[in-house]
């Protein structure tokens, strides 16, 4: 390892070590040494491991409200613990990516240098928990933001120290049945619910993103259950990014009509002050 760095949140059983970071809970053996998501495991293979560095408008990840106009430095982790049919992201999060390993301090520093914050995206961040840890305090020491782009899929454990060293969150809420995350994901609802109650609690910034798949999470009945469940538990300020699907990855389903996220925007608004459409 060029890091030195030991797994987190793990427990010692016969033959092996159980991740707990999240619900997956995989088993770590030496025949088995990593988790579904790669990049942990009997050592932290993907610690530090970035898939490139770009800088964006804050608003791209999406974030319309928090600090608005400000750009980040974004980069993610060669993994993830989701496995969505429709990932537009699959050759990262399931491929082969080359790579470069980046010390906390240089990503920092370089963070310093070309933006004004750090985002972790493009695939699940959560996942990179150890290099996050000891990545965004550095963020902060240099007076910039970090932000995460997740799925939310997470144990609370874990997730209450990330919050204690992010700014803000978009959770990708991908659909409002605990079918589809088990059709689709390969996951569960009740975690992300979880996850977007204890965001909303500590006062941390979070906006929410809804993909609309067409057959899978289109039903308008759904629309107004997820928009009343975010006003209750997250608040009626919670912006809510209302996104258009295109087939990707394992999914051929033709895009969502535009039409499509117009109304569920309306229905959207039933419920909630701030909604944005996506991919339109």
């Amino acid at each position: 390892m060029e890091h030195g760095r030991s797994p987190g949140y793990t427990l010692r059983e016969d033959g092996g070590v159980r991740c707990t970071l999240c619900p997956h809970r995989c088993l770590w053996t030496p025949s088995n040494p990593r988790g579904l998501c790669r990049v942990r495991g009997m050592e932290l293979y993907g610690y530090g491991r970035c898939l490139g560095t770009a800088v964006d408008p804050v608003e791209k990840k999406p974030l319309r409200m928090f600090r608005p106009g400000t750009r980040v430095l974004s980069t993610g982790p060669p993994g993830c613990n989701l496995f969505c049919s429709h990932c537009q992201n699959w050759r990262s999060s399931h491929g082969s990516p080359p790579t470069r390993y980046i010390p906390p301090r240089e990503l920092a520093e370089l963070a310093a240098a070309t933006s004004d914050g750090l985002a972790f995206t493009y695939t699940e961040p959560v996942i990179w928990y150890e290099y996050v840890m000891d990545t965004a305090p550095l963020v902060r020491s240099l007076g910039g933001f970090t932000v995460m782009v997740s799925n939310g899929f997470v144990n609370p454990e874990p997730l209450a120290d990330l919050i204690g060293v992010t700014d803000a969150w978009n959770i990708d809420l991908k659909g409002w049945r605990n079918g589809f995350y088990e059709r689709n994901c390969r996951g569960g609802l009740e975690p992300v619910l979880e996850t977007l109650r204890a965001i909303a609690a500590s006062g941390t910034h979070l906006e929410v993103t809804y993909l609309l798949i067409p057959g899978e999470n289109d039903d308008p009945g759904d629309w107004s259950e997820v928009a009343a469940w975010v006003a209750a538990n997250c608040g009626e300020d919670t912006p809510m990014h209302v996104s258009r699907y295109f087939p990707g990855y394992r999914r051929n389903t033709p895009a969502t009509p535009t039409d499509t996220v117009y109304r569920a925007s309306e229905v959207f608004r039933r419920h909630l002050r701030h909604v944005f459409m996506g991919n339109v």
